[in-house]
């Protein structure tokens, strides 16, 4: 009795600390140690997801008991005595603790700068309605939602495709597992424990960009297919034996195969501009660098080599709008400068070349004072 005692005091003192703030979204309850403004915008943000999460999977959210619960600590030993007090461990970034009693589940949350936040949510939104889901629906879809970036002065979700996996994927070759042991490996399939995250982001990944009606038809009729009651092994059964009336397996293997070997990573993408720019192939450059523009819009670099594949075009215009993204995404403020500088030189126009390129000679004079004085002196 007296260890129940003071592990009950414990836990009491980790929810005194992290309930000072209370307030409610539209889906979502967030208690807090925060001010009222900051649990307000995580409501919001955390409403945000659920639209999008759900602009996917059609759910009913009458269905839910009631609004999904959200504890957000702002002192990291806080966070870590409340999960010590319920899990006797503790976490590094954000968790969600799923319990048979809905109103027991809650996120726990502390620094929500990272992937863990953006996956843990989706894994609650998912287990709200479908507490026991297949393994590859979870992870993989969590794992595609990691990217989702919240704006408060906007109140808007910004996405980048997250190809995080991608080389793992790529790397095991005629190792990978086949889409059936993905999709039941909740019901005995043979899929590695740690092959199950990167595999089932890459089926999800899969279905997700095919234009192969099959495959999507296929994709949204497992989340209908999915049960609040069943077991995690009688969904991936359900779903599975769905996929086995509308899939041709033998061909879904390969489709998938050419799938993974045609993606590139933004760094491969990044590469590949730069040997077809250094190639003198201006048009297979480019179509490397918007690819990778896709990927990451906020990156500098593809936006820098943009701005030179424009300036080589006399595209001036272009040019300084690709050299200012590059500058406004943390590239190199001198090279940009100076880049800005020698375009506005050829588009004549004086002024501005003088004010960029002395910012240039200002911020990295050792790289570019000499080159700066002598553009300048034929400026004259």
């Amino acid at each position: 009795m007296r260890r129940l005692g003071i592990s009950l005091l414990v836990l009491l003192i980790a929810v005194g600390v992290a309930a000072q703030v209370v307030v409610e979204g539209n889906r979502y309850v967030v208690q807090t140690d925060r001010d009222e403004g900051a649990a307000r915008t995580l409501a919001k943000e955390l409403d945000r997801r659920f639209e999008i999460y759900n602009g996917l999977f059609r759910f009913d959210p009458s269905k839910l008991e009631g609004k999904l619960k959200v504890r957000a600590f702002s002192r990291k030993s806080d966070y870590d005595d409340y999960l010590l007090s319920v899990l006797g461990e503790t976490r590094s970034e954000a968790c969600y603790l799923h319990y048979s009693r809905p109103d027991r589940c809650e996120l726990i949350v502390y620094d929500k700068t990272g992937s863990a936040f953006s996956h843990q949510a989706f894994i609650q939104f998912l287990r709200a309605f479908v507490p026991q889901p297949p393994q590859w629906i979870r992870e993989g879809f969590a794992v595609i939602f990691e990217p989702l970036r919240y704006t408060p002065s906007t109140d808007t979700l910004s996405f980048e495709e997250n190809l995080a996996w991608l080389e793992t994927v790529k790397k095991w070759g005629a190792d990978a597992p086949s889409i059936e042991d993905v999709v039941t490996a909740d019901a005995g399939g043979s899929l590695a424990a740690d092959k199950a995250t990167p595999a089932s982001w890459a089926l999800a990944s899969f279905i997700m960009n095919s234009d192969g009606e099959e495959y999507r038809r296929f994709l949204y009729e497992s989340f209908m297919l999915l049960k609040s009651d069943a077991s995690a092994e009688e969904n991936a059964q359900a779903v599975a034996a769905r996929g086995a009336q509308w899939i041709d397996m033998k061909r879904a293997e390969k489709d998938i195969v050419s799938y993974i070997e045609s993606r590139r990573t933004f760094a491969e993408l990044i590469e590949d501009g730069r040997a077809a720019y250094a190639k003198k192939d201006p048009d297979a450059a480019e179509r490397a660098f918007l690819a990778a523009v896709e990927l990451k819009p906020s990156h500098y670099a593809p936006q820098y080599y943009l701005g030179l594949l424009a300036y080589e075009k006399k595209s001036y215009d272009i040019a300084e709008e690709r050299y200012k993204n590059a500058l406004a995404y943390g590239a190199d403020e001198a090279l940009c400068s100076f880049a800005l500088g020698v375009n506005a030189a050829a588009a004549a126009k004086a002024e501005d070349a003088r004010t960029y390129l002395e910012r240039a000679k200002t911020v990295a004079p050792s790289r570019y004072a000499a080159r700066v004085d002598e553009l300048l002196s034929k400026l004259r």
